[in-house]
């Protein structure tokens, strides 16, 4: 999205790509590993605002781009499931229902909790081209107080009886599974 801006960052990185691998963070892979595959995280894929025209409309374009993939990703993998239904033999069916089935969750997961406001996650980055310019500097302040925060609620979710992610992802997810369910089946 931002290269189509005026942004082309990404593109002279080599991180306009398909390839799992370029985006491939190892501190979030090693997370990933070590917490059980219950949490881990990717490279951003980087844009510099200094080439975008029109900051407000534009950050949060690029921002909703990786959550509507995810939107997308899991639209897909309940086709193929569908599709995978009819035409897969049994074992192999079974294997290919839960495959299918984890994509499912795991895009819509992330595309709930990346629309969550607190930065570095793009719901913030939405929520900025809504301020008026006049209270910009509060988006800059939180910005620099996000991960902190996004900490704080990312280990309170996981060691304590507070989970607030959980409590604003889990239904979002649920009821968009029931909903695309409803459309396929």
């Amino acid at each position: 999205m931002a290269n189509r801006l005026g942004d082309p960052t990404a593109k002279y990185l080599g991180r306009l790509s398909f390839n799992p691998l370029v985006h491939l963070d190892i501190y979030g892979l090693l997370v990933l590993v070590m917490s059980g595959f219950r949490f881990g995280w990717a490279k951003p894929v980087p844009f510099d605002p200094r080439n975008l025209r029109h900051l407000k409309r534009d950050i949060p374009l690029i921002a909703v781009a990786g959550p509507t993939i995810n939107v997308i990703i899991a639209i897909c993998s309940f086709a193929a499931l569908r599709v995978a239904g009819a035409a897969a033999p049994g074992n192999f069916q079974e294997g290919i229902f839960q495959l299918l089935t984890y994509f499912i969750y795991i895009n819509l997961s992330l595309a709930f909790f990346n629309l969550i406001p607190v930065p570095p996650l793009d719901g913030s980055k939405i929520l900025y081209g809504f301020l008026p310019s006049s209270k910009d500097y509060i988006y800059h302040n939180l910005e620099r107080m996000g991960p902190i925060l996004l900490l704080g609620l990312i280990l309170l979710n996981a060691f304590t009886p507070f989970k607030i992610i959980s409590f604003l992802v889990g239904p979002l997810v649920e009821f968009t599974v029931r909903f695309l369910g409803a459309i396929f089946f």
